[in-house]
């Protein structure tokens, strides 16, 4: 993806003051401190980069930013002159907006609506509808969103939602934009028109403030990138001259060799699952196999695999397990059939954020505590056991998921699936969100589960994960398999080649 977003000369920017700077900033929180210390100056027009592991520190120093929060300490300076800000609308009004990683959208309402919410426009005392529209498809124009202003925000996707946001926080004219993990949903062609939208704000000077745990794309789109470890900054370095492998050993503190975990060998028995022309896709997985399953955003494998756990009905075509017919019209009897689903969205479809990690990991599998009145011991061993198996790393496992990392959250996702004791086990976008010291965990995860027999098909939209995680790859576009790459042959280009349709299968 080439972005070519202009650079200034770093004597140039040098000379300059800093357009917003932080000055020894903590951030201190009942028996944790999230930040310690931090100081960076973010300069007027540039694209700045703030990385590192889930629990590093960046989302709190971006709501600090915002207004969301205020520091326990430090200084944070505007132009050169020490402000404070009251909340979200004060920072506004210092011309500072943020997209949020969590989509903070009303889906009832338009996307009109939502755009212009708490700040609506009135004519004669009555909502003016018609300006609020027609000044929000202009903002979509320049994200170049497929959506009207006047669609319910409810009928997106995850992908258009968080365009929505995008054009949101360019309505407020903001000359300092913060962009949480603004590409984790989108598309390659939806993520390459935001680049376009970036390198237009930054050439009218606005100063963006960018997190990602796409450390490519951040070498290809940022002047300079901010490295944050337990806390406290480590690094800021020039982002051109960085390669990803430095940024990812500075995040996690030890040099990453070997990302993804040796192959064991394809096994070579029968197959466990087969999908017969099932919603336009044959193929099968055999126990202790990975199977990628790849394609461009709306290419239907989410679609798929609800399909096969029943969540959706199916479009023709048969399931096998272990050679047998077998229909799933609910996600309860693919549970009994042993199949379980990491939803791609763990915050909506996968988690109940406002309860515990213990209650989150047991909820699947609750008749094995009790049929009318649950034993809480013996949930809080189980819950305990997954936590030392998986690593989860939150101090206590009665707390709230909501106020754990992106990668844990994932993990007790998984642990809640495992607890069914499936045979196998479909893990959609698996790694979306998280660091990347979380994703090598969650690569050795998929690994371990293999090796014990278990057929893992990972549905992803990075492709080096397809290539450096799984035996062969069974490639999707508008709905319909199109190709398989076997190992030998797994190489980004050649599902790229199938995913676009320059290739026949």
């Amino acid at each position: 993806m080439n972005s070519a977003l202009p650079r200034g000369s770093p004597s140039d920017r040098i000379l300059l003051v800093p357009r917003l700077e932080v000055q020894n900033i903590v951030m201190e929180f009942p028996a944790v401190r999230a930040l310690d210390g931090v100081s960076i100056a973010f300069e007027a027009g540039e694209v700045h980069a703030v990385v590192g592991e889930n629990g590093a520190g960046k989302s709190t120093l971006m709501k600090i930013l915002g207004g969301v929060q205020q520091a326990t300490s430090g200084t944070m300076v505007l132009d050169g002159a020490p402000i404070t800000l009251t909340g979200v609308r004060d920072a506004q009004k210092h011309g500072i907006a943020m997209i949020h990683q969590e989509l903070n959208l009303v889906d009832e309402l338009t996307v009109a609506e939502n755009v212009f919410l708490g700040r609506e426009i009135t004519k004669g005392g009555l909502l003016d509808r018609a300006t609020m529209s027609a000044e929000t498809e202009r903002y979509l124009q320049q994200v170049h969103a497929s959506f009207s202003a006047t669609a319910k925000v409810g009928s997106l996707s995850i992908a258009g939602k968080q365009l929505v946001e995008i054009a949101k926080a360019v309505s407020v004219n903001a000359s300092i934009l913060i962009m949480d993990e603004p590409t984790a949903v989108l598309s390659e062609p939806e993520a390459a028109s935001l680049f376009e939208l970036i390198a237009r704000l930054k050439a009218n000077g606005t100063t963006i403030l960018y997190i990602s745990h796409r450390l490519i794309e951040v070498g290809e789109i940022c002047d300079r990138v901010t490295v944050l470890r337990d806390g406290a900054k480590i690094a800021t370095l020039e982002a051109a001259k960085t390669h990803a492998v430095e940024l990812a050993g500075l995040m996690v503190g030890r040099p990453l060799s070997d990302f993804y975990p040796a192959k064991a060998q394809a096994p070579a028995g029968e197959p466990i699952l087969e999908l017969v022309g099932f919603c336009g896709a044959s193929f099968s997985v055999r126990p202790g196999e990975i199977l990628g399953l790849a394609g461009l955003v709306g290419a239907g494998r989410t679609e798929l695999a609800e399909a096969i756990i029943g969540a959706r009905p199916a479009r023709g075509g048969q399931l096998r397990l272990n050679g047998s017919p077998c229909s799933i019209r609910s996600p309860k009897q693919a549970m009994r059939h042993g199949i379980a689903y990491v939803s791609e969205d763990r915050k909506a479809l996968g988690l109940h954020l406002s309860l515990s990690a213990v209650q989150n990991v047991t909820m699947a599998n609750l008749r094995a505590y009790g049929n009318v009145i649950l034993d809480s011991k013996k949930e809080h061993a189980s819950a305990e056991t997954w936590k030392q198996d998986l690593d989860i790393r939150t101090g206590n496992m009665d707390g709230e998921v909501a106020k754990i990392s992106g990668g844990n959250q994932q993990k007790i996702a998984i642990a809640k699936w495992l607890e069914t004791k499936p045979r196998v086990i479909i893990l959609d976008e698996p790694t979306r969100g998280v660091d990347v010291g979380a994703k090598r965990e969650m690569y050795n995860l998929i690994q371990r589960l293999a090796g014990e027999g278990m057929a893992c098909i990972v549905i992803s939209s990075e492709l080096p994960e397809i290539i450096g995680l799984c035996h062969r790859a069974i490639v999707m576009r508008e709905g319909a398999v199109v190709g398989e790459v076997a190992e030998a042959n797994l190489t980004e280009e050649s599902v790229m080649r199938l995913a676009a349709g320059v290739q026949a299968a």
